[in-house]
């Protein structure tokens, strides 16, 4: 079964509006022409009728106000008997005797009038009349039926009704206004402020942005019969929203604190929102993190830190980041950097603008893409100059006005405070990354005793430093001291401490202690560091602690090439890994004491054999304990890289730091590999010397035929003086057994070793003395010379430097 299809509306004729006079009864006067074709009655056959029985369906008729005006749709008979819904107006037009008629006016709906059905006209006149936001009602095709004039004030063309909005304004300005204007349709959704930017005819170049809410028009049966839709003009609101957000972003950015970035960040906010060309110039110390000097009297010296520039504008005329910028001195130019306030130029000239004669290229920049005003604005930080901001706009965009100057004033203030942050940062971080070369080693190269790889990762990337430190002190007799240290804590206060302990070992180390000997020495300096601390109650903001000292680790060991052992003592810190040359690997077992300055353990030293081919492993915790990882767990990680004995040292230490570290660091790392050398057993002579006075004559024969198989033939006369006096000195005041060793490496050792600790003692013989010159002469006739004890006794020794 089919459903009958609904009936169809009768056509409404068109034409002029028909025109009917009714007296103060409502009888038929007047009958036009034109009413005649629209409601299809003769006026013979109607005059002098009641209008409201013949014209009406149901009696009644249009209203007759008292206000002698009304207007809407009203329903009205044609003479063939079917109804016609019309364009009503009635108007009061008393007669010239002052007797009441009403004059009605009747003519087809506008197109889309079937939207405005349910809708009170009168209350529409007034909303056109009286409404300041812009309102518009469309059919269901979209076509304006009803404008008022605060639309026409909002965005112009007044020439709407009967047209849609593509027919009015440009199609891809309103695709996506039409679109959402029949997802409305569609759904029945309102859409609630809905922001595009549009012209306007009394301002065609400038930029507007419009707010629009639209509402679907439903009739009393709740079918759709057209939409409304309201539009204001928030283009005051949009710049102040994007002005307020350019400025937060400014106060937020810089958090990489460095200058460069920042001023690259800081000109990416304002393009292309509010300029079409940014470029930010530092002063040199702000990039380079020095001082800040007073700027030259006739002109400010620049470089160009970062620039953005908009879509169709090439600013490859600018030059490369850190390219010298001058801006010559002006009392404008003093006057803005003493006050702060910037500079606006509008129209901007490419001859007289201060920024385009800062840098070659930029007058020609400002010709090719027609910019026509600039703002300059300083950047400083307490009364000291940091740089200077400019923006730029083009055509055909609006020329900076005043309140664009107060927004980039505003603006500079907050690059301001990141510049100078990241300024001080930068400063800080230089003087942090001085201090830290001042106190780690500055090169730790190969020694003849032992080929060396070492990294070092400090916790605190901010500052740059750390606690922990690793070091290689040549020693007498061809021995090298091997030593890793951890200081807890980290930044510069750990870096302090540590260089303190550093440069104590190194100390301690040139009186050549032994292992243990030295680390008690250590730990003495470190109480007495805590010791001169002020208490906590007395300390200040300004004051200077070293809290990483108390509780610091410290591991010292001795490689002997010629013995070919490792004499090892550690205060607190982790024992090396040891690779054998057939990639076995082991952590030896080693005495452990207390850290420095918190216990009262005795410090004792091991020795351990280092053959040919093997690899010593020495660390601080950092590199092997974390969070997510036990120290033991770290270790076998370690000693599963350091078996492969085929890779360089430099690459090894780059796989342990793959394996091992992540990042950010939780703690200071360090890394010392170490692979020792011997000495060829040809390079070594050893003698037992008697104790005889007349053994010194033989240990100079002895000596002599050492140097000739060696070819030191320039070295005879010297050495025969050193051997002579070192053991003279032995037999007259030691006690056997005497030995004497002649050790041939980077220099020439002579060393005589007995059994007494007695020290000896370099005196300044009178010219009257008949002996006491010994050691001055070995002094005399060495590069270095020196004493060191040994197991069973002590050892003199002097180094001359082969020729």
């Amino acid at each position: 079964m089919t459903e009958a299809p609904p009936p169809q509306q009768p056509s409404v004729p068109t034409g002029p509006s028909a025109a009917v006079l009714l007296d103060g009864a409502g009888n038929v006067i007047g009958w036009s022409a034109a009413a005649e074709s629209v409601l299809g009655h003769r006026a013979s056959d109607i005059l002098g009728r009641p209008a409201d029985a013949v014209l009406t369906p149901a009696g009644g008729g249009p209203p007759r106000p008292e206000n002698g005006e009304w207007s809407g749709i009203a329903r009205l008979r044609h003479a063939s008997g079917h109804d016609l819904e019309l364009g009503v107006r009635m108007c009061a037009m008393p007669d010239p005797a002052g007797r009441a008629q009403w004059l009605m006016t009747a003519s087809a709906p506008d197109p889309g009038d079937g939207a405005l059905r349910s809708v009170n006209r009168s209350l529409l006149d007034g909303l056109l009349s009286h409404s300041p936001i812009g309102m518009a009602v469309m059919d269901m095709g979209l076509r304006y039926v009803w404008i008022n004039e605060a639309l026409v004030r909002t965005s112009g063309a007044p020439d709407r009704i009967g047209r849609t909005v593509s027919a009015v304004f440009p199609a891809e300005q309103v695709a996506a206004g039409e679109a959402k204007m029949r997802r409305v349709l569609e759904t029945g959704e309102p859409l609630i402020d809905f922001e595009y930017s549009g012209p306007i005819l009394s301002d065609p170049t400038g930029e507007h942005m419009y707010s629009a809410s639209f509402f679907r028009m439903e009739d009393r049966l709740g079918e759709p019969i057209g939409l409304c839709y309201l539009v204001i003009d928030v283009t005051e609101r949009w710049k102040r929203r994007r002005r307020e957000l350019m400025l937060s972003r400014a106060r937020a950015c810089g958090k990489q604190l460095d200058p460069l970035e920042t001023a690259q960040e800081l000109s990416e906010i304002c393009v292309p929102d509010f300029a079409d060309l940014v470029t930010i110039d530092l002063v040199d110390s702000v990039v380079r993190g020095t001082e800040t000097a007073a700027c030259a009297e006739d002109a400010l010296f620049l470089q160009h830190a970062g620039h953005k520039a908009g879509s169709g504008v090439h600013a490859t005329g600018l030059g490369g980041i850190g390219s010298p910028v001058a801006y010559r001195s002006s009392p404008r130019v003093a006057r803005s950097l003493a006050t702060g306030a910037g500079i606006l130029e509008s129209p901007l000239d490419a001859l007289s603008s201060q920024w385009a004669q800062g840098a070659p290229g930029r007058s020609k920049l400002i010709h090719d893409h027609g910019f026509h005003s600039s703002i300059t604005v300083p950047l400083s930080s307490g009364g000291t100059a940091l740089g200077l901001a400019t923006f730029m706009r083009a055509a055909p965009g609006q020329p900076f006005s005043d309140e664009d100057l107060q927004v980039a004033e505003e603006f500079a203030v907050h690059a301001s405070s990141a510049l100078a942050a990241a300024h001080r940062f930068t400063q800080e971080r230089r003087i942090s990354l001085s201090l830290q070369r001042s106190l780690l080693p500055g090169r730790l190269g190969p020694d003849e005793a032992v080929d060396i790889a070492w990294r070092y990762f400090p916790a605190s990337q901010e500052a740059g430093v750390g606690g922990d430190w690793v070091d290689v002190i040549p020693l007498s007799g061809a021995r090298v001291a091997l030593v890793v240290g951890d200081v807890v804590g980290h930044g510069v206060s750990a870096a302090a401490a540590m260089g303190r302990l550093r440069a104590a070992v190194h100390t301690l180390a040139a009186m050549d202690l032994p292992p243990d000997e030295l680390l008690a020495h250590l730990d003495d300096f470190v109480t007495s560091l805590y010791q001169e601390q002020p208490a906590r109650e007395d300390c200040t903001e300004g004051d200077v602690s070293l809290p990483g000292t108390i509780g610091a680790t410290c591991l010292y060991a001795v490689y002997d090439p010629v013995a070919r052992t490792c004499t090892i003592a550690r205060a607190g810190h982790p024992a090396p890994v040891i690779t054998q040359s057939d990639g076995t690997t082991a952590t030896p077992d080693l005495p452990m004491s207390s850290p420095l300055g918190v216990g009262d353990t005795p410090f004792e030293a091991a020795e351990i054999p280092c053959p040919d081919g093997s690899l010593l492993a020495f660390f601080t915790d950092g590199l092997v304990e974390n969070r997510d990882q036990e120290m033991e767990e770290g270790v076998a990680r370690l000693r599963s890289v350091l078996r492969d004995t085929d890779t360089s040292l430099e690459e090894l230490c780059d796989r342990v730091v793959d394996a091992l570290l992540s990042r950010p660091l939780e703690d200071d790392a360090a890394l010392l590999l170490v692979k020792p050398t011997s000495f060829p057993s040809a390079d070594v002579a050893t003698w037992d010397i008697p104790d005889d006075p007349a053994a010194v004559r033989q240990a100079r024969a002895l000596a002599n035929r050492q140097l000739e198989e060696w070819g030191l033939y320039e070295l005879q006369f010297t050495t025969e003086l050193i051997v002579s006096e070192l053991v003279t000195n032995a037999i007259r005041y030691g006690s056997p057994p005497i030995r004497l060793r002649m050790i041939r490496h980077s220099a020439l050792t002579c060393e005589v070793i007995d059994a007494n600790s007695t020290s000896p003692r370099l005196r300044h013989a009178r010219t009257t003395d008949e002996g006491g010159r010994g050691l001055f002469l070995v002094a005399q006739a060495s590069q270095r010379w020196g004493y060191r004890y040994t197991g069973s006794g002590k050892s003199i020794w002097s180094d001359q430097d082969l020729p």
